[in-house]
């Protein structure tokens, strides 16, 4: 497995959806080794080996920008040493994406796995590599592409080339959804019948955790709620592909005939400081709550305290903080530009650019309870349902697939 992040050193759901693949693989008997770019203690995982490419620290991590691939040429981290960087001071993504490169190409040397499973765009050229010098199978699984970090358009030039060759030369392709399968097929010209769709699952650990919830951090919301407030939520990072400025401008068409509404907006991102600007420019900062970047119990609770659940995406291939949400019984409205909408039929869905449908919706849901309640249980029927045990079934039969046909050749 060749990944980016794994939690607890991890920026988004591509470290959790990891962790759980390769949680339900080993259960099957897989015998795993991931390699991440930094290093760090991993104690509870148990079921694989993580193997470190380089001794980044993974608090650096962060700063070398695993989502915001326009930057990959001159992100800089200080203070810390990799080979082949220019110094100490001057380390870009695609330094360490050399640095994990070479640390592959040794491990290949002394070992030769079945196949190798890389994940995303920061790993393909690893793969690739992989592919091309040792002949071993290559798994390219797509849990995002440029077109949809950019929102649809653009994107950088570099990070297109190297999708395009992971996915040409990928023995197979694993996309997280159909929007996603239909996006590589298009704008890569990879033919359908090489790609399959296998939805991502919700983290295992997630559901296995007690909650005693104690919203210290949250009184101010929950006071509000105590007074009849309906409390719609987001969670993630505030970039351009999540589409939380036209969330805005539905919050503020819905609080002009529902004071009673509450925004809260979880997470950070480059827009932070543009989408704070913005609520108090459309008169509804009263009614917004940016709570900053949250994970754990933090994270929890916000989606405990919340009633509706927004993913205001303009392009999420899947999108797991929706099934966190379900989980705590919140009511979704997706975008029809989520993944996560192709599996969960019960939830409200509208188009990213649709402000007025999206406070029509929002809307109907606070003013009738008995329209609440049968979404909820309509959701959590649809969201129990899937699991990372069916995900581990659908690729030990493309594995399996691709080791017949060596066997063949």
């Amino acid at each position: 497995m060749l990944g980016w992040e794994l939690p607890p050193h991890n920026s988004g759901g591509l470290g959790v959806a990891c962790l759980n693949l390769s949680r339900a693989l080993a259960k099957d008997g897989c015998d795993i080794d991931f390699i991440v770019p930094y290093e760090a203690k991993h104690e509870n995982i148990t079921f694989m080996h993580v193997l470190s490419a380089s001794h980044l620290d993974p608090l650096f991590r962060f700063g070398i920008g695993a989502y915001d691939s326009d930057k990959i040429e001159d992100m800089i981290i200080p203070d810390v040493h990799i080979p082949g960087a220019i110094s100490k001071d001057q380390i870009s993504i695609r330094q360490i994406q050399k640095t994990y490169c070479d640390f592959v190409e040794k491990y290949l040397m002394e070992y030769k796995p079945d196949l190798v499973h890389a994940h995303d765009w920061l790993t393909f050229e690893a793969g690739v590599l992989a592919k091309k010098n040792f002949g071993i199978p290559l798994i390219a699984h797509v849990h995002a592409t440029e077109f949809d970090r950019a929102g649809g358009n653009g994107g950088n030039p570099l990070v297109h080339e190297i999708e395009r060759e992971g996915l040409m030369l990928a023995d197979k392709i694993l996309a997280v959804s159909e929007a996603t399968k239909h996006i590589i097929h298009e704008k890569y010209d990879i033919p359908l019948d090489k790609i399959d769709v296998v939805y991502n699952s919700l983290d295992e650990d997630f559901l296995k955790q007690a909650y005693s919830l104690n919203h210290e951090e949250y009184k101010y919301i929950e006071s509000l709620k105590s007074k009849g407030c309906t409390i719609v939520s987001t969670v993630g990072r505030f970039t351009i592909q999540k589409g939380l400025s036209h969330l805005l401008h539905a919050a503020t068409k819905a609080v002009h005939k529902n004071p009673k509404l509450i925004f809260v907006f979880a997470g950070d991102g480059e827009e932070k400081n543009e989408l704070v600007n913005l609520a108090a420019e459309l008169g509804i900062a009263k009614n917004v709550i940016f709570t900053g970047f949250v994970r754990g119990k933090q994270l929890r609770d916000v989606y405990e305290l919340s009633d509706i659940f927004v993913m205001s995406s303009i392009s999420e291939p899947f999108g797991l903080t929706a099934l966190e949400a379900a989980h705590h019984g919140d009511v979704l409205i997706l975008t029809k530009q989520s993944g996560v909408a192709e599996v969960i039929r019960s939830s409200f869905r509208y188009d990213f650019w649709d402000e007025e449908k999206l406070a029509n919706e929002i809307l109907a849901i606070a003013k009738s309870s008995a329209l609440k309640a049968t979404l909820q249980s309509s959701i959590h029927n649809e969201y129990r349902k899937i699991s990372w045990e069916d995900v581990a079934q659908k690729c030990l039969k493309v594995y399996n697939n691709i080791d017949n046909h060596k066997r063949v050749q």
